[in-house]
Parts: C-alpha cells; structure tokens; sequence
C-alpha cells in the first residue's frame, strides 16, 4: 500500500519540477516584453515549487533576474533602445543598496522576532514582504489611468532617479525582485521615454544591480544548487529573447491587465499561506 503511494508522491514532485522549470519561460517573456515584472515570479516558484528557503531564494531569483534582464539588454541593443546616461545614473545607487542589502542587511535580520506578542520568522517576513509588493505591483498594473502625456523636466531630475535607483535597489536586494515595475513608469513619465527606451533601459538597470546583489550573497557565503538553478536559469533567458522578440507585435496593456490578475491572486495565496 506504502509503495504505490511513494510512487506517486515522486511523480507528482516531479511534475511539480517540471512545472516550476517550464514558468522560467513564461518569466522570462514578461521580463522580456514589459521590462519588468515577471521576476516577481521567481520567488514564489522557488520557495513553493522547488522548496527553497526564502532568504537562500532571493539570491538563486537575483541571478535567474541578471542573467534574463542580460539577453534582454542584449536585444534591446541591437534595436537602440537602451539609454545608457540615465539607466548609468539609476543603476549605480540602486547597484550599491541591493548589494549592501545582501551582503550586511539579510544577514544581520533575526531568525525570529517578535512585534509585541506576535512573532514573525525571518522567512515569513521576506515572504509576507513579497506579497504586499506583488499586490502594490497588480495595483498600478490593473489602475485604469487617464492618457499622460510624457514631459521631459531635464536634468534637475537626477537626484529623483538616484533616489529611485537607491529604494528599488533596496527592495531588490531584500526580496529578490527586479523591481521593473517601479522603474519604466518613472522613466516614461519622468523622463518622456518611449515605451520601448523604457523598457530596454530597465532591462539594462535591472541585470546590472541584480547580478552585483548576486554576488553580495555569494561574498557572504551563499551557497547555490547550480544543478536547480542553473537550467531555471537558461529557460529564464529564453523566455526574455522570445519576449524581446515579440515587444512590438503584443499588446502591451492588454498582457498588462491579465498579468496584473495573476500576481494580485498569487499575493494573496502568499499572504493567506504565510499568516497560517
């Protein structure tokens, strides 16, 4: 009777892994087509489908996120689509905050820590973390917002975009995700890009500072299962060239809507699952 039973339970992890490898392709064509967003997807197919634990998840979702915003770049160059002064200008304080995240702040948060009489675990927190950024992320997905016409306000705006650079660096390094959803919006609207600029210049910010918030952890002595991560890792980056690809023949607020559905029902599945 225990013997069937084993059986099945070892089929079902496995279509639980095959699952989890064949999302890094439909991460990595969000990542690819909007710039972002995607990578906050990561998380969850880590912890829940490959079972890691949360804090060792943020940097196996910083390296898949590197290396998918990586080709990414890649095809965004080809086409002139990455504006290198202000996606420089973002990404070196957001590079700083995410690796000082990494390297000095996850590890100097307790295990367990209490607020009063409830106590919270690290992982829990990073977790329940996460899935208020999902939601605040389906938010401005699904917001019906009225056509803004995009202004250019110059270059008295740096200390904006730095600032930016410094919190979505912050966020990443925390969480362990990319945080495209925050940038392009700033650079269209701040900035009076094209969509298409925007989204190559996230692209470009987000493979920089998350590579370098990899690294922090490896420097804190992270260890990583390449066997896992590594094929996660090259559908990821097939995914963004397909979603790279296919930027200029989808519909942007279309895919926008019924990804922003998804990962507002997937934050509350988290934060219902955490709060148990």
């Amino acid at each position: 009777m225990l013997l069937p039973l084993f059986y099945v339970q070892s089929a079902l992890m496995e279509w639980v892994e095959i699952a989890g490898y064949g999302m890094g392709l439909i991460i990595g064509a969000i990542l690819g087509l909007l710039g972002g967003g995607g990578s906050v997807l990561i998380m969850p197919v880590l912890v829940y489908l490959f079972h890691i634990l949360p804090a060792e998840a943020t940097a196996y979702s910083l390296f898949v996120v590197g290396c998918g915003a990586l080709m990414g770049t890649f095809g965004s160059l080809k086409r002139n689509q990455v504006d290198w002064k202000t996606g420089g200008l973002f990404a070196v304080p957001s590079m700083l905050a995410v690796y000082t995240v990494q390297r000095w702040g996850l590890p100097a948060i307790p295990e367990t820590w209490a607020i009063g009489q409830y106590q919270m675990s690290k992982d829990t927190l990073i977790m329940g973390t996460f899935a208020f950024l999902m939601i605040a992320a389906a938010y401005s997905m699904l917001k019906r917002k009225t056509a803004l016409k995009p202004k250019s306000f110059g270059n008295g705006l740096w200390w904006i975009i730095a600032a930016e650079g410094l919190v979505v660096g912050a966020i990443t390094g925390f969480v362990g995700a990319g945080g495209g959803f925050l940038i392009v919006p700033v650079l269209v609207v701040l900035l009076g890009m094209s969509m298409e600029i925007a989204v190559g210049t996230s692209l470009m910010i987000i493979s920089i500072k998350s590579l370098v918030g990899f690294f922090g952890s490896l420097g804190n002595g992270a260890e990583v299962d390449w066997m896992l991560i590594l094929p996660f890792m090259a559908l990821t980056v097939v995914g963004t060239h397909a979603g790279t690809l296919m930027r200029s023949r989808v519909k942007g607020s279309t895919l926008k809507r019924i990804f922003g559905w998804f990962i507002l029902l997937m934050g509350v599945v988290i934060l219902l699952t955490e709060s148990n």
